[in-house]
């Protein structure tokens, strides 16, 4: 494992042994203190964040590493300077690179010119950063993953991206409803359906919501208009409409089916505020987990 770009890459062995550390990690804050001790992380940011930076942030800090923020003027990474020269430059002054950026070709091509770890803070394809907290975090409360129905309503986004590879992964049931139009790339859902025959998963696409979340013990959702994509955002509520998480929506699931919601919410459009604030809410458990499994993947590159 010499970067994370994406999980498809990861074996079974390797995505264990993530949620192993961070499980660890999570409880003995002291253990990993000194890991990241004299390394310096660049984190190259595109796109605002607040939960990624602050996760990646802290946990390098609390790992006894440093930070290098680049936000989106320092570099205009791609336009003021090519992907490949930032590339080896930074290889020559920091020890790992955290890159959150719209185009998913960039990732791929620093990770390729780099001779350091390179992670995917998030792409336009894929935010396997994510995933892997989301999935942890479903782990900490159910245990056998292979046990649990997870149901993704809304976009077929970066975020459904790369938990379809690591659903598929895991042996896991997931159940995506969208849209027409607004399906996850097919290349992915046929690359995870690959990894599925080995594992067992099970995954189902479609786009009724209610038929979605039958027998749910999880329902995840994301913003339906995602940064970059302003524009679009009078067509999507439309083509949306039907696909909110609401108390109407969530009496179909198992019977204390947990809510997830990735953030930042749009409230009143993707979610209602009776169930990301309600009783079935793990949303803050799933974002706290961001630091703990962040540190996991920095551990596994650098130990």
């Amino acid at each position: 494992m010499k970067h994370l770009i994406s999980i498809k890459y990861l074996n079974l062995k390797e995505i264990n042994s993530i949620f192993a550390i961070a499980q660890d990690a999570k409880k003995n804050r002291r253990k990993y203190s000194a890991l990241l001790a004299g390394k310096n992380i660049a984190l190259i940011f595109q796109k605002p964040s607040l939960r990624t930076r602050v996760s990646f942030e802290v946990g390098i800090r609390q790992l006894g590493g440093n930070c290098v923020y680049l936000g989106c003027n320092e570099i205009n990474l791609g336009v003021r300077e090519a992907v490949s020269d930032v590339a080896k430059t930074l290889s020559r002054y920091v020890d790992g690179i955290v890159l959150r950026t719209f185009a998913h070709e960039y990732v791929v091509e620093l990770a390729k010119c780099s001779s350091i770890p390179v992670i995917n803070g998030l792409s336009d394809l894929l935010h396997p950063c994510q995933a892997l907290s989301d999935i942890f975090t479903i782990k900490e409360k159910f245990r056998k993953l292979n046990k649990v129905v997870l149901s993704f309503v809304g976009d077929g986004n970066n975020v459904c991206n790369s938990l379809l590879y690591l659903c598929a992964s895991l042996g896991m049931t997931l159940n995506i409803a969208c849209p027409e139009n607004y399906a996850p790339q097919h290349h992915v859902v046929e690359e995870a359906k690959d990894i599925a025959k080995a594992s067992g998963a099970k995954i189902n696409i479609s786009h009724d919501a209610d038929l979605a979340v039958k027998d749910a013990d999880v329902v995840y959702t994301d913003v339906w208009t995602s940064m970059g994509q302003e524009a679009e955002k009078a067509e999507r509520l439309k083509a949306f409409n039907k696909f909110q998480i609401n108390e109407a929506l969530l009496a179909l699931a198992n019977k204390d089916c947990l809510v997830m919601h990735c953030l930042p919410a749009h409230r009143g459009e993707e979610i209602t505020d009776a169930v990301l604030d309600g009783k079935n809410s793990i949303v803050f458990d799933q974002a706290e987990n961001r630091l703990h499994v962040q540190k996991a993947i920095l551990i596994k590159l650098f130990k």
